[in-house]
């Protein structure tokens, strides 16, 4: 039998190669940034054309390569960076495999012009799926400019699976983003289709995170150091407030290279427990330094996920560091007592000092010579027959006591009778005889006197802490999270509006300025049909500044500014199903700005229409987003906790 194990051409094995390195163009923009960044470049331009699918550009002015660097960068495993198998676990570099140029090459078009510093010739190199087409000297500036065209040219399938622009602008982007906030002291320039997307200036840490997602992220801002001697923490957390349910920014950098722990970021999140509601994140850019010997980034193609020698000891400091950050700035929450009805105590400051009370007093009262008035109403006429009467008990004895108190009984059933208009005379003059009759009437009577006060003075609903409605059912007692359902039921009606294309637009007297990250800015480009048809009517003012002209009818008193960010930030999450989802999250948006907040006390009338419109939904036990709007306590639950 003939043998059948060949060796694959370097044609073949370069397209398997980048198959895990290149997936799409923001994997080429990454190695190639990366390289640059290793080439201790100070100026970095990135410009793509079609979100990388025509030509992806990347110009440094690093320390460049020579005649014979540029031709060996292209061969497989061929690198600068590491010498021996050791200098795996001590790496201090990007890239270190040496497979980036070569991937990229097998699969685009590339030409490659570099200089060296200090030289006066550099050289211009050309490839076309793995070969080479030339190599010649050139004039060019120091540093590397590579120029990748048509990627996936010679590998159909994978362009053809290729998402839209939009996406594939989004993901270059959030590579970009990822390279940019580790390297504060560069200047990052990005452009797409000849539109400037981002420049950004050499800064501080704090600088380069506002840069990037604007500045409604300063104030949110925490810093986070710790030193120990087996990992350095830094960076910022965000306060309590800045909490999201989605798209929260979200980074772990380890010795300047980003990665994805879920491990970490529970003990993050930990730190916040009781601070922030449930199923919420908060914002973190947190960089460690640890010693290059103690973790392996070659566990993944894309080296985003890292493996830690000592992982639980790491997390204990990572969780510490950040409680005590949130901790300094007095950010944790104190115990909360219910003092609804309780006076209000001012704490005591001793700087303030303290002084006297006084006491207001008139000297010439006299309680000895006060006299009643001699003219008065029925409560002056009720006071002196009530002294009367105590002044008679007192020497009439046990039966005058008891005549006294009948007597002024009479006259108090007799004043309550005049209240309610039904007052005589003759009142005052009722034997005792008759009184069981009056204070104590038939059975029957009460019982249907009591039926009817129910009926008149119960309420349908109850609103416990200003957060829930509770009401009877058939089989126990109904609580509803009051903001959850007003949720459900504005989510529905925008829901129809939107498909019905009824949203009218409201002009806005004072036009507000709207800005933008460049993440939204690429995503407000993707849907702003679905915004027009909204009513909402957005005019570019240059960059990434938007002017908002009109909004939908309905949204007074929303903050349009913040549900624009929101809703950016929400259709952003979706991904590729953006365009077919938009419309459900712009209503979810919308939804959750415009629902009655926790906290608002309603009339028994809105808590009626609150629950008759839910249950006119569609669905009426889950919020759009999957929280329970409803609960229901069983008749014999509650008998049984009451020993029933």
């Amino acid at each position: 039998m003939s043998d059948i194990i060949q060796l694959l051409p370097d044609s073949v094995a370069n397209q398997i190669a980048a198959g895990e390195v290149i997936q799409r163009p923001a994997s080429v923009i990454k190695e190639l940034v990366e390289n640059a960044v290793d080439a201790g470049a100070k100026h970095i331009d990135i410009a793509v054309v079609d979100a990388g699918r025509t030509s992806i550009q990347v110009i440094d002015d690093g320390k460049g390569m020579s005649e014979t660097d540029a031709r060996l960068a292209f061969e497989r495993h061929a690198t600068s960076k590491i010498r021996k198998a050791d200098d795996l676990f001590d790496l201090h570099t990007m890239g270190f495999r040496g497979e980036a140029l070569p991937s990229i090459a097998a699969v685009a078009q590339v030409e490659l012009k570099t200089r060296q510093r200090g030289e006066d010739i550099g050289t211009h190199l050309s490839i076309a799926g793995g070969k080479v087409m030339g190599q010649e000297p050139c004039a060019c500036p120091e540093g590397s400019n590579f120029m990748v065209e048509n990627l996936f040219f010679n590998v159909p399938a994978r362009r053809k699976f290729l998402k839209s622009n939009n996406t594939e602008l989004n993901n270059i982007l959030t590579a970009f983003q990822r390279i940019v906030l580790v390297y504060p002291d560069i200047v990052f320039r990005l452009h797409s289709n000849d539109t400037e997307l981002l420049n950004l200036r050499a800064c501080g840490l704090r600088q380069r995170i506002v840069d990037v997602f604007g500045n409604r992220l300063n104030q949110d801002l925490l810093p986070v150091k710790v030193e120990t001697s087996l990992c350095g923490i830094h960076g910022f957390v965000g306060k309590p407030e800045s909490a999201k349910k989605k798209s929260a920014h979200q980074y772990f950098f380890v010795n300047g290279r980003y990665m994805r722990h879920p491990y970490f970021a529970k003990a993050v999140m930990s730190a916040f427990e009781r601070l922030i509601p449930q199923g919420e994140q908060v914002p973190f850019f947190l960089y460690f330094d640890v010693s290059p010997k103690d973790i392996d980034v070659n566990i993944h193609p894309t080296k985003t996920e890292i493996k830690f020698e000592n992982e639980q000891a790491v997390w204990q400091i990572l969780n510490a560091a950040v409680k005590d950050a949130v901790g300094i700035f007095s950010n944790a929450t104190t115990l909360d007592f219910d003092t609804e009805g309780k006076p209000d105590i001012p704490v005591f400051d001793p700087d303030n000092g303290a002084s006297m009370p006084k006491v207001d007093f008139d000297p010439q009262y006299n309680p000895f010579t006060a006299s009643v008035p001699s003219s008065g109403g029925s409560s002056a006429l009720h006071l002196s027959r009530m002294g009367s009467a105590n002044f008679h008990a007192s020497r009439l004895g046990s039966e005058g006591l008891h005549a006294s108190r009948m007597g002024s009984s009479a006259s108090a059933f007799a004043d309550l009778d005049a209240l309610a208009g039904g007052a005589s005379s003759s009142s005052f003059n009722s034997t005792p005889s008759s009184m069981p009759e009056d204070l104590f009437p038939q059975e029957n009577s009460t019982t249907a006197g009591t039926k009817q006060v129910l009926e008149e003075k119960a309420p349908s609903h109850y609103q416990y802490k200003g957060k829930y409605i509770m009401t009877a059912v058939k089989s126990g007692l109904m609580i509803v999270d009051q903001h959850r359902a007003h949720i459900r039921i504005l989510f529905e009606q925008y829901q129809k509006q939107l498909e019905a294309k009824k949203m009218r637009a409201q002009k806005v007297l004072f036009p507000e300025s709207l800005e933008l990250t460049a993440q939204q800015q690429v995503t407000l480009g993707q849907i702003m049909p679905e915004l027009q048809a909204m009513g909402f009517e957005l005019t570019s003012l240059g960059g990434n500044t938007w002017s908002v002209n009109a909004m939908p009818e309905g949204l007074d008193g929303i903050n349009v500014m913040d549900l624009l960010h929101d809703m950016l930030d929400g259709v952003h999450v979706t991904g590729d199903e953006a365009l077919q989802k938009v419309n459900e999250q712009l209503a979810l948006t919308m939804s959750r700005a415009a629902a009655i907040p926790y906290g608002q006390v309603l009339q028994n009338e809105e808590m009626e229409n609150i629950v008759n419109s839910l249950f006119l939904c569609g669905n009426v036990n889950y919020t759009p987003d999957g929280h329970r709007i409803l609960c229901i306590l069983k008749q014999q639950d509650i008998e049984q906790m009451l020993g029933e």
